[in-house]
């Protein structure tokens, strides 16, 4: 035995066998001991040393076992099995005297495990060789097959046929099934070069069919299945591409009509086309019921994609052509159709319940009649042309806006009741991740480990120590938990870390030293502020002498009340206690300072430095940094021309601040860049990467400053990048004026290039109408600029006009579109999206009546072109709902 692991340990492979030869079942497991304390001793070595005796180890360990399951767990561990040279064949040469049936388990075992490797894939099909037993299959061994055809494929540089890989193949009929019933395709298998399809999986599989290699219904049945399942949009690609090449005949489309009824009401677009595509070709022949065809023609008909839509009542149209007595049940299905979103699909719709009347019943009439009320008002006399007296006249009631109720303030509320509460709040906050950071839940733990340092350190130090067990800082020694907070903070962490003596005075000391607040963004100097309010917290944590932080907000916004700052100066005056230099500097840029006269005056009474300052700052009521309004242009790169080899430039409108001397004179240094004048010309960074609800939170009463510094990476959403409009709600809920840069932010949100991007905007705006802050000719007019520059794309902001319409907020929509409108329809060419606003400007008009700025410029001049294009057609509608409206009116 002892010989063994000297073999072992020295990695002498080939000595393995004999010696495990010698060992009876007793000493095999004895040995198997060793070997496993063995194995925990090498992960501490290093890589060499370390895998020469994994090897060996694996290979021993592998003899010594002398259970198939056994032997199956100690192969496929995780820490065993990162080899670049494979031990396996040591592996089969050790289990060469076992029995067939106990390699067969040891096989089915092990492809039962994650098998990720052609290493592990030659060692399951070897021993099911040995065994004699079919091929064990697992999701594992069947990507892994793939990829081993991949490889095959394009050996030495030479691209061999897939189809001819495939057919020598003797496991194909067993592989291929498998592989359709996997979770996703691996992307060797689902990916088609759209120059080369013949080369592609589903080219070769349907070939294969053909040569009669495969059977041709489990795969159609398999195809289907998945397209019926939903999935990636590659795999779903490779399914259609399949189930085409296998040109299915009409007794095997016939026998799938409800699984294509329900990829036409449900599937995604390409699967729903074809799903059509199968449905009208079965309708055709006779094989779809007038039941069956109503019953998808009602789902597919609401769908959002104007081309399924128009395809499906294209077919009603033909329907109704061939048999007239379809009528009766198709007619309600067209009746839906009226109030559908787009109008197009409701003048279709009109037109064939026109076709459909006189074969009804007078009772279906009524019924389509009543429904001729969801139409839009540009199809009223049409209608009343269809119904006539059917149709019942409806006093229209007068135009209500639907906006949000405003945002109400919430409180932080009373600070925790006990050491127990405290613990479980810092315990949440500690387990967040940057993006769902609660603002009022770190201000209230940060506010309580100041109180209960003071008044209950020990018990505070007890609870915390073992509720945050887990925390990295806690099991790592104390120079490497310094190091990495010294360069990352790691938020709350620091403070705590600092509470529990994981952190010594002198790195605090050296944190607070650090020029935390400066930076080329702004990004980095409220991270800095942060950042500094931390390393200060940190710093009391020993002190124990701030019975309160100054800093913490009243509101959910991080605004604090004039009136409760006082307070607590007048209860820091109280316990003569100075207040801590960056805690007050941010109370001080939390404030509300507007009809703060009264507090002003409380503050000066108070005859403390701290008081005195705050009664300069609520009387001066100046912003921290004032916005110039007007416009910097600035060029960014936005991606790569590689044909041309060129940089691929865009410009971006953006802002300048101006320098505040006061911030500079008498705020600490981490709040300087605040402070500074900056303009963003030629100024870029990456910070924006990180957003984090602290920056909002930290000049909640300044959002146009907030906003002019965020502008460069609200307007990366109009191109490449996502996620950089998230704070446009929580800034729209800011105090002080929302001016220019507010509502620019706004309207490159509007424009972003993703729909999750233009939904923040969406609220955003809403938001600020329910304040009463948005300026919507304002906003239009940077929307004219934007587009104008090319930044916004008219067909994403109507979009996000469509969006925020369907709120009900009509007429705010219409307010902002209607400065829009004039420079596109002035323009020689039509842009791309222009028939898109005009039919959201139509139907914000037909609703709320029409502009009060009156008509808009250009629009009777494009209504008038003729013909039947879009964008004729939306202009005709706008101008006829505003005509309408000022008749009426």
């Amino acid at each position: 035995m002892t010989t063994l692991l000297d073999a072992v340990r020295e990695g002498r492979m080939d000595d393995i066998r004999p010696l495990l030869a010698r060992l009876d079942r007793g000493g095999r497991k004895a040995a198997l001991d060793e070997l496993k304390a063995l194995r925990k001793e090498a992960r501490g070595w290093s890589w060499g040393e370390r895998t020469r005796v994994r090897k060996a180890i694996l290979v021993a360990g592998a003899g010594c076992h002398t259970g198939a399951a056994g032997c199956a767990t100690w192969l496929g561990a995780r820490d065993m099995r990162d080899w670049v040279h494979s031990p396996y064949p040591w592996v089969l040469e050790v289990l060469g005297d076992r029995e067939p049936d106990w390699l067969a388990d040891v096989a089915r075992r092990l492809a039962a495990r994650a098998v990720e490797s052609d290493a592990e894939y030659r060692l399951v099909e070897e021993l099911a060789r040995r065994a004699g037993c079919p091929l064990p299959l697992s999701d594992g061994m069947v990507r892994t097959w793939a990829d081993r055809v991949d490889s095959a494929r394009w050996q030495r540089g030479a691209e061999k046929p897939l189809i001819d890989l495939l057919r020598a193949d003797a496991r194909l009929d067993v592989l291929v099934p498998h592989l359709l019933t996997l979770p996703e395709l691996p992307s060797v298998v689902a990916w088609v070069d759209s120059r080369s399809p013949a080369g592609s999986w589903p080219a070769a599989l349907t070939a294969l069919v053909a040569e009669g290699l495969l059977d041709r219904t489990a795969l159609l049945d398999s195809c289907t299945a998945r397209l019926l399942r939903g999935g990636k949009p590659t795999d779903l690609r490779f399914c259609l591409l399949v189930v085409r090449g296998l040109e299915p005949t009409s007794e095997e489309e016939a026998a799938r009509v409800a699984d294509w009824m329900a990829m036409a009401a449900d599937g995604p677009s390409p699967v729903a086309g074809h799903a059509q595509e199968v449905l009208a070709r079965l309708d055709a022949r006779g094989a779809l019921s007038v039941r069956q065809l109503a019953e998808v023609s009602g789902a597919v008909l609401f769908r959002t994609e104007k081309k399924l839509v128009r395809a499906q009542l294209i077919h009603l149209g033909k329907v109704l052509r061939r048999d007239p007595s379809a009528a009766e049940e198709l007619l309600p299905v067209l009746a839906d159709v009226f109030g559908h979103p787009d109008t197009d699909a409701q003048e279709r719709a009109l037109r064939l319940a026109a076709r459909a009347l006189p074969a009804v019943s007078p009772e279906a009439r009524e019924e389509a009649a009543r429904s001729a009320s969801l139409l839009a008002p540009v199809h009223r006399e049409a209608a009343r042309a269809v119904f006539g007296d059917l149709l019942e006249d409806e006093p229209e009631a007068a135009y209500e806006e639907v906006l949000p109720p405003p945002p109400a303030p919430r409180p932080l509320g009373a600070p925790p009741g006990s050491v127990a509460e405290l613990t479980e709040e810092v315990t949440a906050v500690l387990l967040r991740s940057d993006r769902e950071e609660d603002v009022p839940a770190f201000e209230r733990a940060l506010d309580g480990l100041v109180r209960y340092a003071r008044t209950d350190r020990e018990e505070l130090v007890g609870a915390l120590e073992s509720a945050l067990a887990g925390q990295w800082w806690a099991s790592e020694g104390e120079d490497e938990v310094e190091w990495r907070m010294s360069r990352n903070h790691d938020g709350m962490s620091v403070v705590v870390a600092a509470l529990l003596g994981r952190v010594s005075r002198r790195s605090v000391h050296d944190g607070q030293a650090r020029r935390t607040g400066e930076g080329r963004c702004c990004h980095s100097a409220l991270n800095g502020i942060l950042y500094a309010r931390l390393w200060e917290a940190a710093a009391e944590m020993w002190s124990g002498r701030l019975p309160y932080l100054l800093a913490t907000p009243t509101w959910h916004t991080g605004t604090i009340d004039a009136g409760e700052l006082v307070e607590r100066l007048r209860g820091y005056r109280a316990l003569g206690v100075a207040a801590g230099p960056v805690d007050f500097a941010q109370a001080l840029l939390r404030v509300r300072r507007t009809d703060a006269s009264e507090a002003a005056q409380e503050a000066s009474a108070l005859g403390t430095e701290e008081g005195d300052r705050l009664a300069e700052w609520l009387r001066a009521d100046e912003p921290v940094a004032a916005v110039v309004p007007r416009h910097v242009d600035t060029d960014v790169q936005i991606g790569r021309d590689w044909v041309r080899q060129t940089v691929v430039k865009a410009r971006r409108a953006l802002l300048t601040t101006r320098e505040n001397p006061l911030i500079r004179q008498k705020f600490p240094r981490p709040f300087h860049w605040l402070g500074s004048a900056h303009s963003p010309r030629n100024q870029s960074c990456y910070c924006w990467i990180a957003e984090s609800p602290q920056w909002v939170a930290t000049l909640p009463e300044d959002g146009e400053a907030l906003a002019a510094w965020l502008l460069p990476s609200v307007a990366a959403s109009v191109h490449e990048e996502r996620g950089t409009t998230w704070l446009l709600p929580a800034l729209a809920e800011t105090g002080g004026p929302a001016a220019g840069a507010i509502h620019l932010a706004l309207a490159y949100g509007l424009g972003a290039r993703r729909a999750e991007d233009r939904l923040a905007a969406v609220d955003a705006l809403l938001v600020l109408a329910a304040r009463g802050r948005l300026d919507t000719g304002r906003l239009g007019g940077e929307l004219a600029v934007l587009i104008e520059q090319g930044s916004v794309k008219p067909n994403r902001l109507a979009e996000a006009a469509r969006t925020a319409a369907e709120t009900g907020a009509y007429g705010t929509v219409l307010s902002f579109l209607v400065p829009v409108l004039p420079a596109l329809l002035a323009r020689e060419k039509a842009p791309r999206g222009l028939s898109d606003l005009l039919a959201v400007a139509a139907e914000c008009a037909e609703r709320s009546g029409p502009p009060e700025t009156g008509p808009v410029p250009g629009l009777a001049e494009t209504a008038a072109r003729g013909g039947t294009t879009q964008l004729v057609r939306q202009a005709i509608r706008l101008e006829t709902a505003c005509r309408a409206a000022t008749a009426t009116g």
